[in-house]
């Protein structure tokens, strides 16, 4: 299994002095009369710029559940067997009440008796609630994660991204397609012909997202520093003049420092950052709390936005729920000033990592709201871990406020709104 959490403390280790801050949406500040550096007119309003979206993973499945993996894919470490307390690849308890068709597993009894049993997300019932959710919840888009089709999990890929699209269209929920090029070894081929061949098709879609008249496209991870992205630059630019040259408005999803090319990002990069139409920097494993995100609001987020300004780049930054197995998340305050922050900071787009991360407990899509619904002694923490009670839907109602914000329907406020509990 391959999550995005790079290897958080290393990262942070590497990162000195720097993990403070970030945030939003009056006015950036301006280039002063001694920059020679133009200012671009940021992309008008489309289906990206102006607009929240949320990372899609969708990479759940179970035993019985008739995908074509037929595997509990990414709820175990050995998908071959029923997730239990030493058979797990989950950090967070997912509220499966809403969720017509669920899936035994071997852990214990939830703590109010009910079966310790998980969502498959090949079920159609599971895709069309969680995209219903968005849109009852104020969220524009999803980016669809979409790893190295080839192997054993190219069928459920595949599925996954036709589910995507039915959903989407029955939601009114814009969707692209977002390529992750961890462990890809030949992605700069095997990419082109997977969107020739099979994911350009979906771009017919009335929903399918476009910024610009483009059909978008995002990339994640050209640059990053591990092993597991071992790709040079001239490789990556060629990739996105291709995307860029069959008509795509192509997102980049880069390191957290791309634009001083060090600690995650590999040196001699920046000329492969700056041909995307839009970068969307990681900060997952980056900021844990309140003073974190604003550190990196000055720091970061603030320079990169005008970087991105004086380049004719849109910039979309991460706004993250927080670890909740960490309990980073203080019911909520967390994420507001990330909200409050980016929009200060004047982006002009905003990516929400994730929407279904139960794996690294990122997720802002349903999940146990107190320890009445978390299987007896699995150790995993509910919502209310600091005291304070909050619904299962409480991120999302907290996202599409923080949308609201964003988009100036309310006013910019420091103080979260949003009541943990309705």
């Amino acid at each position: 299994m391959r999550t995005r959490n790079m290897n958080a403390l290393l990262l942070i280790a590497l990162l000195p002095g720097v993990i403070s801050s970030c945030s939003k949406k009056s006015s950036p500040t301006p280039p002063t009369k001694t920059d020679t550096t133009a200012v671009h007119t940021p992309s008008p309003v489309g289906d990206v710029v102006g607009k929240v979206i949320v990372g899609y993973q969708g990479w759940f499945a179970a035993i019985g559940d008739g995908s074509p993996i037929n595997l509990y894919w990414h709820w175990a470490q050995t998908w071959e067997q029923e997730p239990s307390p030493t058979n797990t690849a989950i950090s967070s308890w997912p509220d499966v009440r809403d969720y017509t068709s669920t899936y035994p597993t071997q852990y214990p009894n939830l703590n109010n008796g009910q079966p310790a049993n998980v969502f498959s997300s090949f079920n159609d019932q599971t895709v069309d609630i969680q995209f219903k959710w968005m849109k009852d919840y104020g969220i524009d888009g999803a980016a669809l994660q979409r790893f190295n089709p080839s192997g054993i999990e190219g069928p459920i890929r595949d599925a996954m991204a036709a589910k995507v699209k039915i959903a989407a269209e029955n939601n009114g929920v814009k969707f692209y397609i977002m390529y992750d090029v961890s462990g890809w070894t030949n992605m700069a081929t095997e990419m082109e012909t997977d969107w020739t061949n099979k994911m350009s098709a979906l771009t017919s879609s009335p929903q399918y997202a476009k910024q610009n008249g483009k059909p978008v496209v995002c990339i994640w991870g050209f640059g990053f520093s591990d092993a597991n992205h071992d790709f040079t630059a001239a490789t990556c630019l060629s990739v996105i003049k291709w995307f860029q040259s069959k008509g795509c408005y192509v997102i980049g999803g880069v390191p957290t420092h791309w634009r001083d090319q060090n600690s995650d990002s590999r040196p001699g990069f920046l000329g492969t950052y700056k041909a995307f139409d839009m970068l969307s920097p990681w900060m997952v494993g980056r900021i844990g709390n309140v003073n974190d995100s604003d550190g990196f609001y000055a720091n970061t987020n603030q320079p990169d936005e005008v970087y991105c300004r004086g380049n004719g780049i849109d910039y979309q930054p991460c706004v993250l729920p927080g670890d909740l197995s960490a309990r980073q998340r203080a019911h909520g305050d967390f994420m507001w000033r990330q909200f409050y922050n980016m929009t200060k900071a004047g982006a002009q787009g905003l990516y929400i990592s994730m929407f279904d991360e139960y794996n690294e407990s990122n997720q802002i899509a349903k999940t146990a709201e107190s320890q009445q619904f978390v299987p007896a002694g699995s150790g995993f923490q509910s919502l209310d871990e600091d005291g304070t009670a909050c619904s299962s839907d409480y991120y999302l109602r907290l996202t599409g406020d923080g949308a609201k914000m964003f988009k100036g329907v309310i006013p910019l406020t420091a103080t979260r709104p949003t009541k943990p509990e309705l």
